[in-house]
């Protein structure tokens, strides 16, 4: 599952922030969304938040556990995973 997972989340990404030029297999499961890498900002993590909520049905509390699951596919997985409801 964790393929699949990883696979699903790298498609939420490119869908909910509207990155066209990117295919899922273009983003690398250990590379920083945020600052490096994709370069997302505070909206894109809040825009990731609410699909993750919706899909997921998962709640990130604070801005720090936002930070600590964001910061890769791979975290996002491993967060996805443990708090998941699906």
């Amino acid at each position: 599952m964790s393929a699949e997972l990883r696979k699903r989340l790298k498609e939420m990404v490119i869908e909910t922030l509207n990155l066209d030029e990117y295919d899922p297999e273009d983003l690398p499961d250990d590379e920083p969304l945020f600052g490096a890498g994709l370069d997302l900002d505070s909206i894109d993590a809040l825009e990731l938040v609410l699909e993750l909520e919706k899909e997921y049905g998962i709640k990130i509390k604070s801005s720090e556990e936002s930070r600590k699951a964001l910061k890769s596919i791979a975290t996002l997985a491993d967060y996805v995973k443990e708090h998941g409801k699906r």
